[in-house]
């Protein structure tokens, strides 16, 4: 069973994403060192709480801060 995300997880994804323009959530959980289950669950809720923004290119989807 993997862990739940907590606050930090969700503070360092947001410090990652403000340091690149877009990112895959395979890219994310590489540079937090967290697993990507957790990874997923943590950016499905910073997106619900608005601060990211999920992006489609050529049928690649990527996160992004919201409004970068």
């Amino acid at each position: 069973m993997y862990e739940q995300p907590d606050k930090e997880l969700k503070e360092r994804i947001l410090k990652y994403l403000d340091s690149v323009s877009k990112a895959r959530n395979r890219d994310v959980a590489r540079a937090t060192g967290a697993p990507k289950e957790v990874v997923d669950q943590a950016i499905g809720g910073l997106a619900r709480e608005d601060k990211i923004e999920y992006r489609s290119f050529g049928g690649v989807t990527y996160v992004a801060l919201k409004g970068k």
